[in-house]
């Protein structure tokens, strides 16, 4: 029997597939460590810790991010002897890193192999609206570099190393990447499927299904980074011309990633001061059900999808998955995985008018695109489906032990 242990802060996080999955097939003793205030429901053996203190007001503000996973990892390396004290030595260890969990697990277990799990490395500032920072503001380029710090500590002690794409490998260090295993994490593709009779009743009694024209948007927050401000005046002009359309908007009114805005207005609050909207035929939906987003997915004629270069939300996959039509930035990230036009579309991040007129185009032509929605299905089936990925994580780990 394998003993393996999770690190994650908020765990399960990116091991909500891989975890069930190792104790499911046999030969793994899994156990897990997380925060304390993680209220996740966990279904294995576990500890939490909790941080002392938060950072320090009065610290170097390019450091703040090095001492909340410092005090993180602190408080782990103490709630982990408690495994130790019991005899229980992990033959391998799985910790999402940059957060802190894993910086000093290997102080706790030095015979135990260490996987990590990489969502990021900076490469250089962007500002809040997603563009590059100019060369001259010292004080992001400083607090992006010192960001790293913890990826580093991990990137040094790590026996080997995960990320979900080719392109976020790209961005470490030549010098790491050779470690480094572009690895989906893997979507459950039985359950994000196509259905022809989905129906969807939201909470103001709208009714809507296939036959109405309808644009999805999704993400954690409404924030520059994941396009929500061009998206918002895109539907606009797209209201202005098809008095028919309905936008679903599903994700919290808080910033994810990024910072907020200096006027004291969240981005939401923005867009629907700013533009002409019919708020009628906008629904914010909030956070949703897995069920739900299915739902979501199935009835949406035209799935809006934008990014600046950063991470890859699971949820442009998982609408794919579910055959959408999709319309992606034209960003790396996207790029990876939509072909403009085979799989999907792509659009300039930053033009409005064009993100306004592909939409409009989608919502017209929307009965013709069966072949670019099993396209979408395809891409995801083959490359991202968990059927596929799990096996191999599953291999990776037994070769490391």
């Amino acid at each position: 029997m394998k003993k393996i242990l999770f690190l994650h802060t908020n765990f399960p996080g990116q091991y909500r597939r891989l975890a069930p999955y190792l104790k499911e097939s046999g030969g793994f003793d899994v156990r897990a460590g997380t925060l304390k205030s993680n209220e996740q429901k966990i279904e294995f053996t576990h500890v939490k810790f909790e941080k002392q203190r938060d950072a320090r007001e009065d610290i170097h503000p390019s450091l703040k991010r090095t001492e909340n996973a410092l005090l993180t990892g602190q408080a782990a390396y103490s709630a982990l002897h408690a495994f130790k004290r019991q005899g229980w030595v992990p033959d391998i260890v799985c910790a999402h890193s940059g957060f802190g969990a894993g910086l000093f697990v290997k102080d706790v277990f030095p015979q135990a192999k260490y996987l990590a799990y990489h969502e990021w490395y900076f490469n250089g500032p962007i500002t809040d609206e997603g563009h590059p920072c100019p060369p001259d503001d010292h004080n992001a380029l400083i607090r992006s570099r010192m960001s790293n710090l913890p990826f580093l500590v991990d990137l040094a002690a790590m026996d080997a190393g995960v990320t979900p794409t080719k392109w976020q490998k790209a961005q470490f260090p030549a010098i790491f990447q050779p470690s480094i295993h572009a690895l989906h994490d893997g979507l459950d593709t039985d359950f994000y499927t196509p259905a022809k009779t989905t129906a969807l009743t939201l909470r103001n009694g709208l009714s809507l299904t296939q036959a109405d024209e309808v644009i999805t948007y999704v993400a954690r927050g409404m924030e520059p980074y994941r396009g929500f401000p061009q998206f918002m005046e895109a539907v606009a002009k797209v209201q202005k011309k098809n008095p028919r359309v309905q936008t679903l908007i599903v994700g919290n009114d808080r910033v994810a990633y990024g910072s907020g805005r200096g006027d004291g207005l969240t981005y939401k609050e923005h867009a629907l001061k700013s533009y002409d909207l019919d708020t009628k035929r906008i629904h914010f939906t909030g956070l949703v059900s897995f069920e739900q987003l299915r739902a979501i997915f199935r009835i949406s004629s035209v799935h809006v999808y934008l990014t600046v270069p950063f991470v890859l939300s699971w949820s442009m996959l998982e609408a794919m998955s579910t055959g959408c039509i999709v319309l992606g930035s034209a960003t790396p990230p996207v790029q990876e995985v939509i072909h403009d036009e085979k799989n999907g579309f792509l659009t300039d991040l930053f033009d409005v008018d064009m993100i306004a007129e592909r939409i409009g185009e989608l919502l017209k032509k929307n009965e013709t695109l069966s072949a670019v929605r099993k396209a979408a299905r395809d891409t995801i089936s083959l490359r991202y489906s968990s059927k596929n990925t799990l096996p191999c994580h599953r291999q990776l780990i037994l070769d490391m032990i």
